[in-house]
């Protein structure tokens, strides 16, 4: 194999191993509930606690993989993953264990992220990056696949402790997949070639779009119960606007090869049109279903593998510290958007719920634009400022 194809073979692991603790335990989670006894409403608190912790872990982890490269961290995040898994499966013994294992897990799950971006800037040709940042983003639905197998073929056999365990063994074996040596590294960026204030503001415009679109996969069949649509259809919708979602991350990572810039701006324009998908969902009837699913699924929320790349290709020198202040962001709107989403639906309706995510959403494509409009600005006084300089 390749280097480049190792690299992007190791980002796919190494994220999807991160990512496992928190999707088993979502996939798990009737059998887990019916042994420690936690309700629904305890497995939100522990998933919402988890992007919270998530978002607060972005920025330092973000510096520990610039500091020390994306071999040691790459590593230290698919051990910690494995001893995250092995504690669920031999101590979460009540629902408080569950949780502070749990949230160690975090740190794994961002230090691998964060650290997968490294190793795809750093061994991936510049014509293919964009499509290994879709191949690696397509993990994540990966580890939903994985967690979803596990219910029948461990959780309903040998129990879920079986799982978790199974779990620690993959983790393990993506070891070898990591990056084996470290290549010279690039000059850090320092603080004002970052572009720290744009990136905020594209990392707010993300974690708006986050807020927004993590509802989908959260309410969307709960949702179209409740407006009269069959359970089964509306388990079916949801399942095909998963893989309209996994293709379209693709598609962008491998059309973002083929263009020269304005990567950002394909990400306000996704968000537009999936403003639009969760506007239809407020509508009544199995067609406004489908397509508010497809819209939303395959352009609301297929743009974080796209922007990853766009922010990476703007700061080649820092990768892991930029994209670390974008996934604040994403983590934070990952964290208030299901808790947000639910007490509107409850307060108000589901219709109101998806009227007003359809408007963050809006809010997050017209931040995006500023947000792009910042960094040209600043890339051009970066500019003007070298030119500037005596040669």
């Amino acid at each position: 194999m390749s280097r480049a194809g190792r690299a992007a073979a190791g980002a796919v692991t190494t994220t999807t191993v991160c990512t496992l603790p928190v999707f088993l335990t979502g996939g798990l989670a009737v059998q887990i509930s019916a042994e420690l006894g936690f309700d629904p409403a305890g497995l939100g608190l522990v998933v919402a606690l988890f992007f919270a912790v998530s978002a607060l872990a972005s920025l330092p982890s973000g510096w520990l993989v610039e500091r020390f490269g994306s071999v040691p961290t790459s590593r230290a995040a698919v051990v910690g993953a494995a001893l995250v898994m092995t504690a669920l499966a031999t101590l979460a013994r009540s629902y408080a264990a569950l949780v502070v294992i749990l949230l160690c897990g975090a740190w794994c799950n961002v230090l691998g992220q964060l650290a997968s971006n490294m190793t795809l800037a750093r061994y991936v040709p510049a014509e293919r990056l964009g499509l290994s940042f879709g191949v690696k983003q397509s993990a994540i639905p990966l580890a939903t696949l994985l967690s979803g197998a596990a219910v029948p073929a461990v959780a309903l056999t040998v129990g879920w402790r079986w799982a978790y365990a199974i779990g620690a063994v993959l983790a393990l074996a993506a070891l070898p997949l990591t990056p084996r040596e470290s290549i010279r590294r690039e000059r850090t960026a320092a603080d004002g070639e970052l572009a720290t204030a744009a990136l905020s503001v594209i990392g707010i415009a993300a974690g708006l779009a986050a807020a927004a679109s993590s509802a989908l996969g959260i309410f969307l069949v709960a949702s179209a119960v409740d407006r009269g649509v069959d359970a089964g259809l509306a388990g079916l919708t949801l399942t095909l606007g998963s893989v309209v979602g996994l293709v379209l991350r693709l598609l962008h990572g491998w059309a973002a090869d083929r263009r020269s810039g304005g990567h950002i701006a394909v990400v306000a324009a996704s968000l537009l049109l999936g403003a639009g998908g969760l506007a239809l969902l407020a509508a009544p009837g199995a067609v406004a279903l489908v397509l508010g699913t497809v819209l939303g699924f395959g352009l609301g929320w297929a743009w974080p593998g796209l922007l990853q790349f766009a922010v990476v290709r703007l700061n080649p020198s820092a990768p892991a510290a930029a994209t670390s202040i974008v996934q604040v962001g994403v983590y934070g709107g990952g964290f208030a958007g299901p808790i947000g989403f639910g007490f509107l639906a409850t307060h108000l309706s589901f219709p109101a719920a998806w009227l007003i995510g359809a408007g963050t959403m809006l809010v997050a494509a017209a931040l995006m634009v500023v947000g792009r409009r910042m960094l040209v600005a600043h890339r051009v006084a970066q500019g003007a400022g070298a030119a500037a300089q005596p040669s």
